[in-house]
C-alpha cells in the first residue's frame, strides 16, 4: 500500500491508528442490520450439510468409536464456567453482568477443534459426491459400508489438499486419511510443530513454508489446479467449510433451550468467536444471525498483531487490505488466529451480520490461560482465549455499543458465551511450556 493511501485510510478510520500502534480495540459495525441476508449464500446449505452428516453417522461411529455414545454426532457439550467469570473480574478489576458460557469446540470429537466440524464436513461431501458418481453408492446406503477396504482403495486415487496454519490442516488430514484419501496439507510458518509431526502420524504429506498462511493457500490451490484428481480446500472461498460450521449454531439452539436459557429482548445473547481467515466463525456466525436474529450480538476476536477480519470490515476493503499494510507482522502465538487478509467471501457475508470485532494481546491470551486452569481446570490453546476477552471488552470499551443497541438495561439477563475453537489435542509437553509462559505473566498460583 503506498504511503499516501495509508495516510488516507488512518485518517478515515481513527481506530486504525490504535490499531496499527498494537492497541487492542473494540471495533463497533454500523453496518449491522436486524434482519441480515446475504445473495452469497443460504440456509438451505446448512440443512444439506446437517443432512449430509446424518448420513454419514453411522460411517462415523465405525471409524472413530469414541463418536459411539453420541451416534455419529460431532458435536460439543455447553459448560457453565462461572470461576473463571469471577477470575477475569478479579484479574481486571470490573464486573462482567450476566452469565459467562464455554461453547466447548475444543473437545469435539477426531480433531479437538472447531475445524472438526466445516473441515470434516467438507472432505465426507467430497467422499460421497465421488462415490454416488462410481455407482457403488447410493444416498439410501448405509454408510458404513464406506469404511470397508474396498472404499479404501477407491478413494485411494483421489488427493485432497488444504493449505492451513494448523487446526484445519490437522481435521482434514485425520478425516481423509481415514477414509483413505492422499491428503496434502500446505502449512505456513506459524504453524506448530506438532501439529506438522501429527499429520505425518497420520499419513498425511506435510509441506512446509517460510512465508505466511497466505503464501501456503496459494501455493497449495495453484499445485491442486494442476491435478484433476485433487479437490483442493480453500478455506478462504469454500462454502461447503462455511456450511460445516454453520451446522453449529442448529445445534446450539436445541442446547441452549434443554439448559433453559432464554435468547430474546429482555435476555440477550453475545457470542464471541476467536477469527483467522474468517469462516469457522463466519459459518457459526450467519447461523446463529439466521436463527436468534436481532437478539444475537457476536464479536470476533483477532491477535493485535493480526486483525484481518476487523481490518477487512472496517476499510470494506476486505482481502484487498493486508495486516502489513498497516505495518503490522502477524506475528503472533495464537497459530490458528495469525492471518494477514481476510476471506473476502466471508467478510462480504459478515458485512451486515456481526455486530463487531475486538483484539487482544498475546500476553492477554496467555494471562487467560492460567486463570482457566486454575479456576476451573480447563485447558485451551492461546488462540481459544481470545474469545475469553468479549464481555471484558464490552465492559471496557463498549458502553457506546450497548446504548445504541438499548442493551444497557438487559445487561443482567444477558449470557456471555466464549467459544472455545482448540486445545485438547495439545500435547503434555505443549501443555507445561504454555503454563510456564502464563506463570512468567503473573499467573503464579499452583496447577
Amino acid at each position: 500500500m503506498k504511503n499516501e493511501r495509508k495516510h488516507d485510510l488512518l485518517e478515515q478510520f481513527p481506530q486504525l491508528k490504535l490499531m496499527a500502534a498494537t492497541d487492542t480495540v473494540l471495533w463497533e459495525n454500523t453496518n449491522w442490520v436486524k434482519q441480515p441476508e446475504t445473495s452469497l449464500f443460504t440456509m438451505q446449505e446448512v440443512k444439506e450439510a446437517e443432512e449430509t452428516l446424518q448420513r454419514f453417522s453411522s460411517y462415523l461411529k465405525v471409524a472413530f468409536p469414541e463418536l459411539e455414545e453420541s451416534s455419529g454426532l460431532i458435536e460439543s457439550d455447553i459448560l457453565e464456567i462461572p470461576a473463571m467469570k469471577s477470575a477475569l473480574e478479579n484479574k481486571y478489576g470490573m464486573l462482567i453482568e450476566g452469565q459467562l458460557l464455554l461453547k466447548s469446540d475444543h473437545a469435539l470429537p477426531i480433531s479437538g477443534s472447531i475445524k472438526a466440524r466445516g473441515g470434516i464436513y467438507e472432505v465426507l461431501k467430497h467422499a460421497e459426491r465421488l462415490a454416488l458418481a462410481s455407482g457403488q453408492l447410493q444416498v439410501t446406503d448405509d454408510y458404513e459400508r464406506l469404511a470397508s477396504t474396498e472404499f479404501q482403495s477407491f478413494f485411494q486415487q483421489y488427493t485432497i489438499a488444504v493449505g492451513s496454519t494448523g487446526n484445519l490442516g490437522l481435521s482434514i488430514g485425520i478425516i481423509g486419511k481415514k477414509l483413505g484419501f492422499n491428503v496434502v496439507v500446505h502449512m505456513s510458518s506459524d504453524a506448530k510443530e506438532w501439529k506438522k509431526a501429527l499429520l505425518r502420524e497420520k499419513g498425511a504429506t506435510v509441506v512446509e513454508y517460510e512465508a505466511d498462511y497466505s503464501v501456503a493457500v496459494e501455493q497449495g490451490r495453484q499445485e491442486a489446479e494442476l491435478d484433476p484428481m485433487c479437490h483442493f480446500i480453500d478455506d478462504e472461498n469454500s462454502k461447503d467449510l462455511f456450511a460445516g460450521y454453520a451446522v453449529a449454531a442448529l445445534r446450539l439452539k436445541g442446547q441452549l433451550e434443554n439448559i433453559n436459557i432464554p435468547v430474546s429482548a429482555t435476555h440477550p445473547l453475545f457470542v464471541y468467536l476467536p477469527c483467522g481467515v474468517g469462516g469457522g466463525p463466519g459459518g457459526v456466525a450467519y447461523g446463529l444471525r439466521e436463527i436468534f436474529g436481532e437478539h444475537v450480538h457476536i464479536f470476533f476476536a483477532e491477535p493485535v498483531a493480526s486483525p484481518c477480519m476487523t481490518l477487512g470490515l472496517m476499510t470494506g476493503l476486505h482481502d484487498a487490505i493486508s495486516v502489513e499494510d498497516i505495518e503490522l507482522d502477524n506475528k503472533t502465538e495464537a497459530d490458528g488466529l495469525a492471518v494477514g487478509r481476510a476471506s473476502k467471501f466471508v467478510g462480504k457475508v459478515m458485512e451486515t451480520y456481526i455486530s463487531g470485532c475486538y483484539t487482544v494481546t498475546d500476553e492477554e491470551l496467555f494471562t487467560s490461560l492460567g486463570l482457566a486452569i486454575d479456576s476451573e481446570k480447563l485447558f485451551l490453546e492461546p488462540s481459544a482465549h481470545a474469545g475469553m476477552f468479549g464481555a471484558i471488552r464490552l465492559s471496557q470499551k463498549g458502553q457506546h455499543f450497548l446504548a445504541q443497541r438499548g442493551l444497557t438495561k438487559q445487561m443482567a439477563q444477558a449470557t456471555h458465551l466464549v467459544w472455545a475453537t482448540g486445545g485438547s489435542m495439545v500435547p503434555d509437553s505443549m501443555r507445561a511450556t504454555y503454563l510456564a509462559k502464563s506463570r512468567d505473566l503473573g499467573n503464579d498460583d499452583t496447577f
